[in-house]
């Protein structure tokens, strides 16, 4: 991670770009794992949604499907 990190940071935009990109879907990842948890351990939306910062509509809809497929 410290390397898209640094990538991220980089002069040479392109690579710049594709690490951001990288590191989005490393959160998104990570998110879902956490998620996924939260949910395994009886957790409501409304209790995952608040420290992500979201509403439990939001949690719900985009995690819900997820955990379906």
């Amino acid at each position: 991670m410290n390397k898209l990190v640094a990538e991220a940071t980089s002069d040479d935009i392109l690579k710049g770009l594709a690490a951001v990109r990288a590191l989005r879907r490393l959160v998104e990842d990570i998110e879902t794992l956490q998620v996924r948890r939260a949910r395994d351990l009886g957790w409501a939306w409304g209790d995952i949604a608040e420290p992500l910062g979201i509403s439990r509509q939001s949690a719900h809809k985009k995690h819900a499907r997820r955990r379906a497929k």
